[in-house]
Order: structure tokens, then C-alpha cells, then sequence
């Protein structure tokens, strides 16, 4: 199964921006969070994006930030009415990037978390696909920080491991949007509330006609420990027949012609030879 590249273009839904919103006047944030594919997405809180901190460092990063601030927010100024049809159409494009940034930052607040595990609840980030997670609901994830570099991914706390999205609509959204922290922030919130997701108890054993298979790998760790218990078991034997031989020549006869084999029998914790105390 082959999936389409990403190639750092935005929603595809920018066609139907204009149809849309002539159904209902809603506030620009509302009414891009319920577009088609933008299930992921959810609802910034005003406030939060009224504090100029949480948008530290965006003027830098988006063309006609400024412009693109006024329509997220739904402010109509003089300037946005001179703008032409492209001019326009560039401000919407950024104006979905800023809020697709603001966003990253927004899910990672104690808000934003509460927002996104209301989502998670309802499985509305979708399902892992692996077998044995048995529908184990996912997170929305982005494989780096910086725009236009990858689409959005979804992770899965059972299996730790990400995957496509389903639907094609949503491989087209920017991974950025959610950003790298995100579920895992997600699941240390879960966890000291304490909700914990289990790993899983099942994995798939290759087998051929009921027998296990062996990787290359395993059969070199049991070599190597069959010579390890060959070694242990050599050098048991050779302090055992050192014991004896010291204890047979224990005996009033021998004392005096064994001190070079009783001084042999002393190692120290270096393993060297060490002389044997005298009398």
C-alpha cells in the first residue's frame, strides 16, 4: 500500500472556505476547527491568543502575521479591505499556519489538554491499526516542529509506535500543527490523574507449521551463553581440585615441603598471586 507524499501543502479545504462560510456567520477559529478534516483540531481559547507571550517568536515565522492575526481574531481593519484577490488568498493560507501554531502551543497547556482528552475519549484522533492494541485510540503527532516538513501522524500509547492517518484528508495537514511533545505531555497529564494505559500483552510469533522461528540473532546469544556456562563451569572445577589439592597437603608430613603450593593457593581481589601469612 503506497501513501501520498507530502508535499507541504496545506488543508485541502481551501476551496471551500468561501462556501462555506456564507451557510453561517461563525468566528473564523469555530468555524475552521469544524471544516472537513480538521477533526483533530480543536478550539483555541480567545484569551490565550490574546496574550501576546504565547505568540512569541510566530511574526518570525509567518508571512503577514499581522493580517493573519486580524482574521483568526475576526477584526476587520481598513488595510485588510486593500488587499487584493492573491494578497488574500496568501492571508488565509497564513492565517491557517498561525493558527496551526498557536495551536501546538495551546494543547500543551492544562486547557488545551482537558480540550484534547475530551477528543481522545470519543477515539476522535481515530484507532491503531495493529491487531493486538485491540482499538487502542491515538494521538495526533508531528514528526518535527518546523512547518512544511511532514504531515501529521498518529501515535499510539499502547504500542508506542505512529502511523498514517486513514483518511487522505488528513495526511495533508501539517504535523507541525500538534507538534513532537504533544502525546507524550498528553499521556504524563493521564497518568498523574491516574489513568494509565497498559503495554500490550500479545505479540505476534512468526511461526511455519507450528514452529517458532529463529532469528539469526538468537541463535548467536545461545552460543554466546553456552560459552559463558562452559567457562563458569571450567573454572569451578579448577578451584575445586585446588582445595583438594590443598587439603591433602595439610598433613604433618607434607607441611614443611608445601609452602610454595599453600602460598600458590592465595589471590588476591586483583587476581595476582599473593604471599601467605607467615607463622
Amino acid at each position: 500500500m503506497s501513501y501520498p507524499t507530502y508535499t507541504g501543502v496545506f488543508s485541502d479545504d481551501m476551496a471551500a472556505y468561501e462556501d462555506e462560510a456564507d451557510e453561517e456567520a461563525l468566528p473564523w477559529i469555530v468555524w475552521f476547527c469544524e471544516l472537513k478534516s480538521h477533526e483533530f483540531f480543536c478550539v483555541v481559547d480567545r484569551e490565550f491568543i490574546d496574550d501576546e507571550f504565547n505568540l512569541t517568536g510566530l511574526s518570525t515565522m509567518v508571512s503577514f502575521y499581522h493580517y493573519a492575526l486580524d482574521l483568526i481574531l475576526d477584526l476587520e481593519t481598513q488595510n485588510s479591505a486593500r488587499l487584493t484577490a492573491e494578497q488574500q488568498r496568501l492571508v488565509e493560507s497564513s492565517a491557517e499556519t498561525l493558527y496551526g501554531l498557536i495551536h501546538a502551543r495551546f494543547i500543551t497547556t492544562q486547557r488545551g489538554l482537558k480540550l484534547m482528552e475530551e477528543k481522545f475519549a470519543e477515539g476522535e484522533f481515530g484507532r491503531c491499526p495493529r491487531v493486538f492494541c485491540g482499538g487502542q485510540a491515538v494521538l495526533p503527532v508531528g514528526q518535527s516542529d518546523v512547518v512544511r516538513e511532514s504531515s501529521v501522524k498518529l501515535y499510539c500509547p499502547k504500542c508506542q509506535d505512529i502511523y498514517y492517518p486513514r483518511s487522505s484528508r488528513h495526511r495533508t495537514l501539517d504535523g507541525a500543527f500538534w507538534g513532537t511533545t504533544f502525546p507524550h505531555l498528553f499521556l504524563m497529564h493521564l497518568r498523574e490523574n491516574g489513568k494509565v494505559i497498559s503495554k500490550p500483552k500479545q505479540h505476534y510469533v512468526p511461526r511455519i507449521y507450528g514452529f517458532r522461528l529463529r532469528e539469526k540473532g538468537d541463535a548467536k546469544e545461545e552460543h554466546d551463553d553456552q560459552q559463558i556456562a562452559a567457562r563458569v563451569e571450567t573454572e569451578e572445577t579448577e578451584e575445586r581440585a585446588a582445595e583438594v589439592s590443598v587439603g591433602e597437603s595439610n598433613t604433618p608430613a607434607n607441611t614443611p615441603n608445601n609452602s610454595r603450593l599453600a602460598r600458590d593457593c592465595f589471590r588476591d581481589p586483583n587476581g595476582e598471586r599473593a604471599e601467605a601469612p607467615q607463622r
